[in-house]
Protein backbone atom coordinates (compact mmCIF):
# COMPACT_ATOMS: atom_id res chain seq x y z
CA UNK A 1 0.00 0.00 0.00
CA UNK A 2 1.36 3.28 -0.87
CA UNK A 3 2.01 5.88 1.67
CA UNK A 4 -1.32 8.16 -0.03
CA UNK A 5 -3.46 5.16 0.26
CA UNK A 6 -2.86 3.89 3.58
CA UNK A 7 -2.76 8.43 5.02
CA UNK A 8 -6.81 7.87 3.41
CA UNK A 9 -7.58 4.85 5.62
CA UNK A 10 -5.41 6.44 8.61
CA UNK A 11 -7.76 9.35 8.34
CA UNK A 12 -11.19 7.54 7.83
CA UNK A 13 -10.24 5.51 10.98
CA UNK A 14 -10.25 8.34 13.02
CA UNK A 15 -14.50 8.75 12.49
CA UNK A 16 -14.05 6.44 15.74
CA UNK A 17 -13.97 8.63 18.99
CA UNK A 18 -11.50 6.29 20.79
CA UNK A 19 -8.70 6.89 18.32
CA UNK A 20 -9.44 10.71 18.72
CA UNK A 21 -7.51 12.70 21.04
CA UNK A 22 -3.66 10.98 21.55
CA UNK A 23 -2.71 13.29 23.69
CA UNK A 24 -4.68 11.99 26.67
CA UNK A 25 -1.98 9.72 27.15
CA UNK A 26 0.25 12.17 28.57
CA UNK A 27 -2.33 13.86 30.27
CA UNK A 28 -2.62 10.79 32.04
CA UNK A 29 1.47 10.28 33.10
CA UNK A 30 1.60 14.07 34.04
CA UNK A 31 -1.51 13.09 36.59
CA UNK A 32 0.67 10.16 37.72
CA UNK A 33 4.03 13.10 38.05
CA UNK A 34 5.98 11.20 35.77
CA UNK A 35 7.75 14.15 33.05
CA UNK A 36 8.58 13.25 29.47
CA UNK A 37 11.61 10.66 28.87
CA UNK A 38 11.10 9.32 32.64
CA UNK A 39 11.47 5.64 32.38
CA UNK A 40 8.09 3.61 33.34
CA UNK A 41 7.50 0.20 34.13
CA UNK A 42 4.64 -1.04 31.86
CA UNK A 43 1.85 -1.57 35.08
CA UNK A 44 2.21 2.34 35.18
CA UNK A 45 0.44 2.77 32.10
CA UNK A 46 -1.97 -0.06 32.34
CA UNK A 47 -5.48 1.97 33.38
CA UNK A 48 -5.10 3.97 30.06
CA UNK A 49 -2.90 1.95 27.36
CA UNK A 50 -5.71 -1.04 26.71
CA UNK A 51 -7.95 -0.36 24.27
CA UNK A 52 -9.86 -3.07 24.93
CA UNK A 53 -12.07 -4.84 27.34
CA UNK A 54 -10.86 -6.13 30.59
CA UNK A 55 -7.44 -4.86 30.17
CA UNK A 56 -4.63 -6.88 31.29
CA UNK A 57 -6.61 -9.83 32.12
CA UNK A 58 -7.45 -10.19 28.79
CA UNK A 59 -3.89 -10.28 27.72
CA UNK A 60 -2.92 -13.00 30.37
CA UNK A 61 -5.68 -15.06 28.90
CA UNK A 62 -4.56 -15.04 25.68
CA UNK A 63 -1.37 -15.98 27.09
CA UNK A 64 -2.78 -19.19 28.84
CA UNK A 65 -4.84 -20.39 25.91
CA UNK A 66 -1.61 -19.89 23.60
CA UNK A 67 0.71 -21.06 25.62
CA UNK A 68 3.51 -18.23 25.21
CA UNK A 69 6.45 -18.16 26.60
CA UNK A 70 9.59 -16.83 26.40
CA UNK A 71 11.02 -18.72 23.37
CA UNK A 72 7.64 -17.48 21.40
CA UNK A 73 7.33 -15.04 18.69
CA UNK A 74 4.11 -12.71 18.18
CA UNK A 75 2.41 -10.57 15.76
CA UNK A 76 -0.49 -7.97 17.36
CA UNK A 77 -2.79 -6.49 14.46
CA UNK A 78 -4.09 -3.39 15.50
CA UNK A 79 -1.39 -2.38 18.70
CA UNK A 80 -2.79 0.53 19.36
CA UNK A 81 -1.25 2.16 22.40
CA UNK A 82 1.01 -0.90 22.70
CA UNK A 83 -0.40 -2.00 25.55
CA UNK A 84 -1.08 -5.40 25.21
CA UNK A 85 2.00 -6.14 23.05
CA UNK A 86 3.91 -4.74 26.13
CA UNK A 87 2.24 -5.87 28.66
CA UNK A 88 2.67 -9.46 26.89
CA UNK A 89 6.10 -9.16 26.33
CA UNK A 90 6.66 -8.30 30.37
CA UNK A 91 4.78 -11.13 31.49
CA UNK A 92 5.82 -14.06 29.29
CA UNK A 93 9.09 -13.24 27.93
CA UNK A 94 7.87 -13.32 24.41
CA UNK A 95 9.41 -11.38 21.44
CA UNK A 96 6.16 -9.36 20.35
CA UNK A 97 5.91 -7.30 16.45
CA UNK A 98 3.12 -4.86 17.22
CA UNK A 99 1.81 -3.44 14.02
CA UNK A 100 -0.59 -0.63 13.85
CA UNK A 101 -2.15 1.40 11.04
CA UNK A 102 -2.73 4.94 12.34
CA UNK A 103 1.03 6.59 13.21
CA UNK A 104 0.32 8.74 16.02
CA UNK A 105 -0.25 6.01 17.74
CA UNK A 106 2.38 4.30 16.49
CA UNK A 107 4.66 6.87 17.58
CA UNK A 108 3.06 7.01 20.92
CA UNK A 109 3.83 3.28 21.25
CA UNK A 110 7.39 3.47 20.28
CA UNK A 111 7.95 6.02 23.27
CA UNK A 112 6.28 4.00 25.92
CA UNK A 113 7.89 0.93 25.30
CA UNK A 114 11.15 2.78 25.39
CA UNK A 115 10.96 4.17 28.32
CA UNK A 116 9.42 0.91 29.62
CA UNK A 117 12.58 -0.31 28.31
CA UNK A 118 11.19 -3.30 26.75
CA UNK A 119 12.15 -2.11 22.94
CA UNK A 120 14.30 -5.19 22.73
CA UNK A 121 11.07 -7.51 23.48
CA UNK A 122 8.50 -5.38 21.51
CA UNK A 123 9.51 -4.51 17.88
CA UNK A 124 6.67 -1.45 16.95
CA UNK A 125 5.86 -1.43 12.97
CA UNK A 126 2.91 1.07 11.47
CA UNK A 127 1.28 -0.15 8.46
CA UNK A 128 -1.93 -2.24 6.83
CA UNK A 129 -1.69 -5.69 7.87
CA UNK A 130 -2.90 -6.44 4.73
CA UNK A 131 0.12 -4.92 2.69
CA UNK A 132 2.96 -4.47 4.86
CA UNK A 133 5.95 -6.12 4.01
CA UNK A 134 6.38 -9.66 6.12
CA UNK A 135 7.46 -11.68 4.09
CA UNK A 136 9.93 -14.27 5.20
CA UNK A 137 8.70 -14.08 8.97
CA UNK A 138 7.19 -16.72 11.05
CA UNK A 139 5.20 -16.54 14.00
CA UNK A 140 4.38 -18.50 17.12
CA UNK A 141 0.68 -16.86 17.48
CA UNK A 142 -0.82 -14.02 15.84
CA UNK A 143 -3.38 -11.92 18.22
CA UNK A 144 -5.47 -9.63 18.03
CA UNK A 145 -8.05 -7.37 20.19
CA UNK A 146 -11.01 -5.38 18.55
CA UNK A 147 -9.11 -4.63 15.98
CA UNK A 148 -9.98 -7.57 12.97
CA UNK A 149 -13.39 -6.17 12.18
CA UNK A 150 -12.09 -2.84 11.22
CA UNK A 151 -10.20 -5.01 7.77
CA UNK A 152 -11.97 -5.78 4.89
CA UNK A 153 -11.86 -8.93 3.57
CA UNK A 154 -11.59 -11.67 6.46
CA UNK A 155 -10.59 -14.42 3.81
CA UNK A 156 -7.72 -12.61 2.86
CA UNK A 157 -6.87 -11.56 6.04
CA UNK A 158 -7.02 -15.20 7.49
CA UNK A 159 -4.87 -16.27 4.69
CA UNK A 160 -1.94 -13.75 5.59
CA UNK A 161 -2.50 -14.70 8.97
CA UNK A 162 -2.24 -18.39 8.02
CA UNK A 163 1.33 -17.85 5.90
CA UNK A 164 2.93 -15.96 8.47
CA UNK A 165 1.99 -18.67 10.96
CA UNK A 166 4.74 -21.29 12.03
CA UNK A 167 3.36 -25.09 11.71
CA UNK A 168 0.38 -25.53 14.43
CA UNK A 169 0.79 -21.81 15.19
CA UNK A 170 -2.07 -20.21 16.95
CA UNK A 171 -4.45 -17.38 16.30
CA UNK A 172 -6.29 -15.53 18.80
CA UNK A 173 -8.93 -12.46 18.24
CA UNK A 174 -10.95 -10.74 20.31
CA UNK A 175 -13.50 -9.04 17.69
CA UNK A 176 -17.08 -7.85 16.88
CA UNK A 177 -19.53 -10.06 14.85
CA UNK A 178 -23.30 -9.08 13.56
CA UNK A 179 -26.00 -11.41 15.61
CA UNK A 180 -29.02 -10.30 13.83
CA UNK A 181 -28.44 -8.49 10.23
CA UNK A 182 -28.35 -4.70 9.96
CA UNK A 183 -29.67 -2.66 8.01
CA UNK A 184 -28.08 -0.22 4.98
CA UNK A 185 -28.49 2.83 7.68
CA UNK A 186 -27.21 1.36 10.02
CA UNK A 187 -24.29 -0.53 8.20
CA UNK A 188 -23.65 3.23 7.38
CA UNK A 189 -23.55 4.56 10.80
CA UNK A 190 -21.33 0.98 12.22
CA UNK A 191 -18.49 2.30 9.38
CA UNK A 192 -18.66 5.94 10.24
CA UNK A 193 -19.12 5.45 14.16
CA UNK A 194 -16.68 2.08 14.72
CA UNK A 195 -14.80 2.30 11.48
CA UNK A 196 -16.69 -1.47 11.06
CA UNK A 197 -15.48 -2.94 7.74
CA UNK A 198 -16.21 -6.86 8.35
CA UNK A 199 -19.24 -7.92 10.33
CA UNK A 200 -20.63 -11.29 9.83
CA UNK A 201 -22.44 -14.11 12.18
CA UNK A 202 -20.57 -15.71 14.40
CA UNK A 203 -20.68 -19.14 11.97
CA UNK A 204 -19.45 -17.24 9.30
CA UNK A 205 -16.27 -16.06 11.77
CA UNK A 206 -15.97 -20.20 12.21
CA UNK A 207 -16.49 -21.33 8.12
CA UNK A 208 -14.04 -18.39 7.15
CA UNK A 209 -11.41 -19.73 9.51
CA UNK A 210 -11.93 -23.66 8.27
CA UNK A 211 -11.83 -22.39 4.66
CA UNK A 212 -8.82 -20.62 5.52
CA UNK A 213 -7.52 -23.93 6.65
CA UNK A 214 -7.32 -23.20 10.31
CA UNK A 215 -8.68 -25.80 13.28
CA UNK A 216 -11.23 -23.73 15.67
CA UNK A 217 -10.17 -24.54 19.27
CA UNK A 218 -12.46 -22.28 21.07
CA UNK A 219 -15.25 -19.84 20.31
CA UNK A 220 -16.55 -18.14 22.93
CA UNK A 221 -19.38 -15.42 23.01
CA UNK A 222 -18.54 -12.77 24.93
CA UNK A 223 -21.28 -10.44 24.56
CA UNK A 224 -23.45 -10.65 27.82
CA UNK A 225 -19.78 -10.07 29.16
CA UNK A 226 -19.05 -7.24 27.17
CA UNK A 227 -22.52 -5.61 27.44
CA UNK A 228 -21.94 -5.54 31.07
CA UNK A 229 -18.50 -3.82 31.02
CA UNK A 230 -19.13 -1.29 28.63
CA UNK A 231 -22.70 -0.37 30.94
CA UNK A 232 -20.35 -0.60 33.48
CA UNK A 233 -17.27 1.37 32.44
CA UNK A 234 -19.85 4.32 31.23
CA UNK A 235 -21.17 4.71 34.67
CA UNK A 236 -17.76 4.86 36.21
CA UNK A 237 -16.31 7.52 33.55
CA UNK A 238 -19.45 9.59 34.17
CA UNK A 239 -18.74 9.17 38.02
CA UNK A 240 -15.26 11.02 37.54
CA UNK A 241 -16.57 13.24 35.43
CA UNK A 242 -14.44 16.40 37.53
CA UNK A 243 -11.60 14.18 37.49
CA UNK A 244 -11.35 13.92 33.37
CA UNK A 245 -12.21 16.95 32.83
CA UNK A 246 -9.68 18.53 35.55
CA UNK A 247 -6.78 15.80 33.49
CA UNK A 248 -7.99 15.76 30.12
CA UNK A 249 -10.29 18.73 29.52
CA UNK A 250 -14.04 18.93 27.71
CA UNK A 251 -13.04 17.82 24.44
CA UNK A 252 -11.79 14.64 25.73
CA UNK A 253 -14.63 14.04 28.04
CA UNK A 254 -17.48 14.55 25.43
CA UNK A 255 -15.57 12.42 22.89
CA UNK A 256 -14.61 9.83 25.40
CA UNK A 257 -18.30 9.51 26.54
CA UNK A 258 -19.54 9.81 23.30
CA UNK A 259 -17.90 6.82 22.34
CA UNK A 260 -18.40 4.99 25.61
CA UNK A 261 -22.26 5.62 25.30
CA UNK A 262 -22.46 4.27 21.57
CA UNK A 263 -21.15 1.16 22.54
CA UNK A 264 -23.39 0.55 25.34
CA UNK A 265 -26.19 1.41 22.53
CA UNK A 266 -24.83 -1.11 20.22
CA UNK A 267 -24.07 -3.85 22.37
CA UNK A 268 -27.71 -3.21 24.17
CA UNK A 269 -29.41 -3.21 20.84
CA UNK A 270 -28.91 -6.77 20.50
CA UNK A 271 -27.53 -7.29 16.85
CA UNK A 272 -23.74 -6.28 17.86
CA UNK A 273 -21.87 -9.25 19.72
CA UNK A 274 -18.51 -10.45 21.08
CA UNK A 275 -16.93 -13.19 20.23
CA UNK A 276 -13.21 -14.61 21.47
CA UNK A 277 -11.68 -17.08 19.02
CA UNK A 278 -8.59 -19.74 19.60
CA UNK A 279 -7.63 -21.47 16.32
CA UNK A 280 -4.70 -23.43 15.11
CA UNK A 281 -3.07 -23.47 11.75
CA UNK A 282 -4.09 -26.84 10.07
Amino acid sequence: MNDSVRDERDAAIKSMGLYHHVDRVVNELRELGKVEGEPLQANDLTAFDQLHYHGTDAVDEAIRMMGIGAESSVLEIGSGFGGPARHLAAASGAAVTALELQEDHHLVAVNLTQRCGLADRVSHVCGDFLTHPLAGTRFDAIASWLALYHIPGRGVLLDRCRTLLADSGFFYAEDLYERRPFDGTERARLSSELFANELTSSDRYRRDLVEAGFEVVVMDDMTDDWTAFTQIRLAEYVKQRERHLRVHGEAVFETMCGFYETMVRLFAGGKLGGIRVVARRG
